[in-house]
């Protein structure tokens, strides 16, 4: 069993797989990054200073902060606006592996060589294939 498990851990495609892991991790914090601070103040300067993190329905009466921080310490809450912050983190995350996807299958098909186009026969060869033909008939 041993013996097996090392063949599966060696093996290219669990490799592959745990770089791609890693890498997406990073690559997440990256995008979580660029939607938090760049895009959503963007997003909330264009509707009148909006922040959706801090969009929240209270679940219970107590709940009268005006922040979600706040409020989760008051009690349960609905943080809506943290899922729409989610949504267009992953739209954004799916659009830009979306266009590299579109990249590398692009320069995949410009990498494969064209069929070659035979060469011509040579003379003596054209000359017999028309004898060929005229015996045919």
């Amino acid at each position: 069993m041993i013996g097996e498990f090392k063949e599966f851990i060696a093996k290219g495609n669990v490799m592959d797989l745990a770089v791609g892991v890693i890498i997406g991790g990073a690559f997440g914090t990256i995008v979580k990054s660029l939607t938090d601070d760049i895009i959503m103040p963007i997003v909330g300067a264009i509707f009148g200073g909006l922040d959706f993190n801090n969009y929240f329905a209270g679940l219970s009466p107590e709940v009268t902060a005006t922040t979600l921080e706040a409020a989760k310490e008051q009690g349960a809450v609905l943080a809506y606006g943290s899922f729409i912050t989610a949504v267009i983190n992953f739209l954004i995350l799916a659009f830009i592996i979306f266009m590299m996807v579109k990249a590398v299958n692009n320069m995949m098909r410009k990498e494969e060589p064209a069929p070659e186009v035979p060469a011509a026969p040579p003379a003596d060869i054209k000359l017999l294939e028309e004898i060929r033909d005229l015996l045919k008939k």
